[in-house]
C-alpha cells in the first residue's frame, strides 16, 4: 500500500473523534425525531447523477452516496469505500467496499454496481465527470467488494472525484439497458443512503424516511427528514424563527436576513461546509449574441459593475468579490491574474471604441437578462446589474422564469445573459475547465454554454490536466488564468459561501467539506 493509501485509510478516525467529543461534552447521540428543513427552490428531480442543481444535490445527498467524502482540507475519507490503495506509479486505484451495503429496494450493492456507475452511467450523463473518467483504461470488479480502476496515465486529482454529488453509486439492475435520463429510476430514486424517498407532494414537501437496512448499525439517528417547499423568503424566515423548521441552508434565508438570525440565541449560523465546492458566481455572456462576441464589450460591462457592492450590500459579507475565473480556495489559484476594477469612464471609452455610440435616449444597445430564480437576492442582483449597465448606456431587459424554464433555456443557449454559480471541486480540471474548453460547448447545463473558444486555453487546460508534477500544473493554470482575464468570456462576480442556520438542538450538521450535501446519517436532535 502506498503512503497515500495508508493516509486515506486513516481518514476515518476524525469521524470517530467527533462523535466521542460530542459524548464527552454530555451530548449523547439520540435516535428518533423528525428534522424539518426547507428546500428553495424546489428541485426538478432528486437524482444527483442526472441533475446537478444545488437543491437536487442537497436533498439527493441523503439518498445517494459516493465511494468517498472529504474533510474541509479536501482530504478523502471513507464512505462506501472503507479503504483504498494507489499504486506507486499512480495508475491503479483499488477500493475495498463496505460490507452489507444494500440499495433501498433491498438488492445488495456490489463491485459491479460501482464499475457500472463510474464506467457507464456517469460517463454518459455527467458533463464534468465524463472527461475525467475517460482517462480510465479499465474498470474491474475484482470480487464483490473490491474494485480496481486502471488509468491510461497518472491523474493527480483522481481521488477528488468520488463524492456523492459527483459520482453517486447507482443500482446497475435498474439502469442497465435503459435510457439513463428517462429511466423510471430517475423519478423514483434508489440509492444506498441512510434515507429513502417516502413521499413527494410537488409544491409542498419532500419526505425522506430512515432506511432500516442502512449499512451503518444503529444509524441514521433521525426517523425522517422533511424538506418543505416555501417560495416566499419571509415565510422561510418566519418558519425558522418560530421553530417550524430546525434547519435552513444555501439560498433558503436571504443574505439581508442573516444578521438577525445571528442575533437569535437558539440559532447557530455557519458558513463552513462549502470547501469541497468552492462556488463561484458569474454572469454568463452568450458569445453568439452581438455585441457580446466583442471582448471590448465584455470588458466594458465588467468594469461597469461594482463587485464590492454586490458582496457587501447585497450579500452582507457572505462571500467576497471574485478576482477571476478561479475561486481563491481552488488549487492553483493565481492572485496576480485579476479582472479590471470598477471604472465607468474606461467602460464608456471601450464601448465607444467598439463603435457602440449612444442614441438620443443614451442607449448604445439592448440585451436580455435571464434572472436566476433562486430567491429575492438574485432578483435584487438583476436590478442592480440593470442599473449598473444603464450608467454606461446599455439597456438590460430582465426576464423572470421558473427553475425548470431557466435550466432548459440556459442549457439550450436561449439567453443573452444570465447568472450562474458553479462548483469548482477543489481542482481546475474537475470544476473549472468545463466552462471554458471548446470541446465542452454542449447543450447541457453547467457546460460551456457561453460558447467561448480559444485554442490556447484548450491547450493549457489539457497541459494542466495531464501533468503529474504540481509545479507544471501551476504553470499551465497560471497561464490560462491570465488569458481568461484578458478574454473576459464571463463576468465573474463573487466567491460565494452560504449560511447554514439551524436550531442548537440539532447536532452534527457540518462534519465535512461538503456540509449539508452529506448523508446526515450522524445528525441527531438532542
Amino acid at each position: 500500500m502506498s503512503r497515500r493509501g495508508l493516509m486515506a485509510g486513516a481518514a476515518a478516525l476524525p469521524v470517530l473523534w467527533r462523535i466521542e467529543d460530542a459524548i464527552a461534552q454530555g451530548v449523547q447521540p439520540r435516535r428518533g425525531g423528525t428534522l424539518n428543513s426547507i428546500v428553495n427552490p424546489e428541485p426538478p428531480i432528486l437524482h444527483v447523477g442526472i441533475n446537478n442543481q444545488a437543491p437536487t444535490l442537497i436533498v439527493g445527498g441523503k439518498i445517494f452516496q459516493g465511494l468517498l467524502r472529504y474533510d474541509s482540507k479536501l482530504s478523502p475519507m471513507p464512505e462506501l469505500a472503507k479503504s483504498w490503495e494507489v499504486s506507486a506509479d499512480g495508475l491503479e486505484y483499488t477500493f475495498h467496499l463496505q460490507q452489507n451495503v444494500k440499495f433501498h429496494d433491498g438488492v445488495p450493492m456490489t463491485a459491479d454496481d460501482v464499475v457500472f456507475s463510474i464506467m457507464k452511467f456517469h460517463m454518459e450523463v455527467s458533463p464534468r465527470a465524463r472527461g475525467v473518467f475517460a482517462r480510465i483504461k479499465e474498470g474491474i470488479a475484482v470480487d464483490p467488494t473490491t474494485v480496481k480502476f486502471v488509468l491510461s496515465a497518472p491523474f493527480e486529482p483522481f481521488l477528488l472525484m468520488f463524492d456523492n454529488t459527483v459520482s453517486a453509486i447507482v443500482p446497475k439492475h435498474l439502469f442497465e439497458g435503459t435510457d439513463f435520463r428517462q429511466s423510471p429510476a430517475v423519478a423514483k430514486p434508489v440509492g444506498t443512503g441512510p434515507f429513502r424517498l417516502a413521499e413527494w407532494q410537488r409544491g409542498n414537501f419532500i419526505r425522506l424516511e430512515r432506511f432500516e437496512d442502512y449499512w451503518k448499525p444503529g444509524q441514521p439517528y433521525l426517523d425522517a427528514i422533511i424538506y418543505r417547499v416555501v417560495p416566499d423568503s419571509q415565510s422561510r424566515r418566519l418558519a425558522l424563527e418560530s421553530g417550524q423548521v430546525q434547519l435552513t441552508q444555501s439560498n433558503d434565508i436571504e443574505p439581508f436576513d442573516v444578521p438577525q438570525m445571528r442575533a437569535r440565541p437558539n440559532l447557530e449560523v455557519q458558513t463552513t461546509g462549502w470547501e469541497y465546492f468552492g462556488p463561484l458566481m458569474w454572469m454568463d455572456f452568450n458569445h453568439r449574441v452581438k455585441p457580446l462576441d466583442d471582448v471590448r464589450v465584455r470588458r466594458a460591462l465588467t468594469m461597469a459593475v461594482n463587485r464590492d457592492f454586490i458582496a457587501q450590500r447585497l450579500w452582507f459579507g457572505i462571500g467576497k468579490p471574485a478576482t477571476g475565473p478561479f475561486h481563491s480556495a481552488t488549487r492553483f489559484y493565481d492572485g496576480t491574474a485579476k479582472v479590471p476594477g470598477y471604472d465607468l469612464n474606461a467602460a464608456k471609452a471601450l464601448l465607444d471604441e467598439a463603435g457602440l455610440k449612444p442614441n438620443g435616449q443614451g442607449v448604445r444597445f439592448s440585451i436580455k437578462h435571464l434572472s436566476l430564480p433562486y430567491g429575492e437576492v438574485f432578483t435584487r442582483l438583476g436590478e442592480f446589474l440593470k442599473q449598473s449597465f444603464r450608467q454606461v448606456g446599455v439597456d438590460l431587459q430582465l426576464e423572470s422564469v421558473d427553475v425548470g424554464t431557466w435550466s432548459q433555456r440556459t442549457a439550450n443557449w436561449d439567453f443573452d445573459t444570465t447568472i450562474n454559480y458553479l462548483y469548482q471541486y477543489g481542482d481546475p480540471t474537475l470544476g473549472v475547465e468545463r466552462s471554458y474548453v471548446s470541446t465542452n460547448i454542449k447543450k447541457i447545463l453547467f457546460s460551456n454554454v457561453a460558447g467561448y473558444a480559444n485554442p490556447e486555453v484548450d491547450k493549457l487546460f489539457e497541459q494542466g490536466r495531464d501533468a503529474a508534477d504540481p509545479a507544471m500544473r501551476q504553470q499551465a493554470f497560471s497561464a490560462v488564468q491570465k488569458i481568461l482575464v484578458a478574454d473576459m468570456p464571463l463576468l465573474w462576480l463573487m466567491e460565494m459561501s452560504f449560511p447554514t442556520i439551524y436550531d442548537r438542538k440539532l447536532n452534527k450538521v457540518i462534519t465535512s467539506g461538503s456540509g449539508v450535501h452529506a448523508s446526515f446519517d450522524d445528525v441527531f436532535l438532542a
